[in-house]
């Protein structure tokens, strides 16, 4: 007879405590099985030692580890999902599969296909909100529609905030409903990876940089953001503790962060095709240059413009780059040297460890002008002017440019007053045409 049990299925959600879908999966009254899927479709487009699939496994062994002394195990399979399901319905009399929601249209659609396959086995897929306080429709204006301008967004997100009070999920009670079982987790290697020197840091939500935050965050050179990113996108940290230490903060600046997070998600929600898409189709005039060659030089930080250049290649030797300098080098691709902006979302998504579908698109196309909320075509930073204003001794550019002034340092590929000259007669030209 086959072992009835429930599954929780890990996703975008790396945490046992304050896990909304755990939660009511643990208080089903079904034992648990804790499932999580390297998904084939996903890894095939990875390179071997992607550093994201590194701080997977690690996060995995780690929940491993510890369900390991409750009796339990990680099930953690490489594959397709539903091929996955096929297995344990061979091996389990599956009651429930429990998630929580993903947004991104690939989620979307793999969603839907494991809950039809799941269905015509009998077995329900509950799903849950957890990694967002408001999601898809929860903040919409007066007759139903979607904001596109975040301010009156997240006034209405405040205010909607104050009304609900958002209780964490404790699971530390629950533990026993883990089904017992015992399993060798599988490898880096079995999954066809191999381990990557990049890592991501600890967060730090201190009360100390939640209240200085306004005031240390634009300068790169010292340690004045929260690194929150990359744990946010993997769930290892939940967002109901992330706003919670943000109220207790009498500055708004890092709450705000958050809910800009949340109005880019709404907006790919509800408007998917912006994932290849202008989402002001007027802009679809712009005659990109795209020089593969001044493409290459910005991708390896040898523009010749020392903050670009030193937030290229933090990227590419941390998969991290400060918050601040990631405007600078996106406006430079896309205005200094007309490169469209897609070129840069994919290098992004390639590198970052935070990358986000939904922040990633939203904040090129905001840079490029032609996003929602987005800045105007004709506000072009000044690469010289942001490192006096950001970085004006150095340190954050001495680090990863050390030869910027020494004569072996790279000519600079474009100049800023022609470029910016350049950018917005090609601009007025496209949306003329368009």
């Amino acid at each position: 007879m086959k072992p009835k049990i429930s599954i929780f299925w890990f996703r975008r959600d790396l945490r046992l405590e304050d896990n909304v879908g755990l939660y009511h999966a643990l208080s089903s009254g079904n034992k648990v099985l804790p499932l999580f899927v390297f998904d084939t479709d996903i890894l095939e487009n990875l390179d071997a030692d992607d550093a994201r699939v590194t701080f997977i496994h690690e996060e995995l062994t780690r929940m491993h580890r510890f369900l390991s002394e409750v009796g339990s195990s990680l099930f953690v399979r490489r594959g397709k999902v539903t091929e996955v399901f096929k297995e344990l319905l061979d091996t389990f009399d599956l009651q429930e599969v429990y998630v929580n929601r993903d947004y991104e249209p690939y989620a979307t659609q793999r969603d839907a296909e494991a809950k039809d396959f799941l269905s015509l086995m009998n077995v329900p897929l509950l799903s849950f909100k957890d990694q967002v306080i408001f999601e898809t429709n929860e903040i919409v204006k007066q007759d139903g529609s979607p904001y596109k301008v975040y301010t009156p967004y997240s006034k209405k997100w405040l205010s909607q905030l104050s009304e609900t009070f958002y209780a964490c999920f404790t699971t530390s009670d629950l533990l026993e409903n883990f089904y017992k079982f015992t399993s060798n987790l599988i490898s880096l290697e079995e999954i066809g990876f191999r381990p990557s020197a990049i890592k991501v840091l600890p967060f730090n939500t201190s009360e100390s940089m939640v209240n200085g935050y306004e005031g240390t965050r634009n300068f790169p050179g010292v340690q004045g953001t929260s690194r929150l990113s990359p744990h946010l996108r993997f769930g290892t940290v939940s967002v109901r503790k992330c706003v919670q230490n943000a109220l207790k903060s009498s500055n708004t600046t890092f709450l705000k962060e958050l809910i800009w997070r949340e109005f880019f998600m709404q907006i790919l929600w509800h408007f998917p095709k912006t994932v290849l898409c202008n989402f002001k189709p007027k802009y679809d005039g712009i005659l990109w240059r795209n020089n593969q060659k001044e493409y290459q030089a910005w991708c390896d930080g040898n523009t010749g413009y020392p903050i670009v250049d030193a937030g290229m290649r933090e990227l590419n030797s941390t998969g991290f780059m400060h918050n601040r300098v990631r405007m600078i080098t996106a406006s430079f691709l896309c205005k200094h040297l007309l490169i469209d902006w897609r070129w840069g979302e994919m290098y992004f998504a390639k590198k970052l460890l935070d990358f986000d579908l939904a922040q990633n698109v939203g904040n090129w196309q905001w840079v490029a002008g032609t996003g929602c909320d987005a800045a105007p075509y004709f506000r072009i930073f000044n690469p010289t002017e942001q490192v006096k204003k950001f970085d004006k001794d150095f340190a954050y550019i001495k680090k990863w440019v050390p030869e910027f002034q020494e004569l072996t340092y790279v000519l600079p590929i474009v100049n800023h007053k022609e470029a910016r000259e350049r950018c917005l007669k090609t601009y007025k030209e496209g949306l003329n045409n368009n």
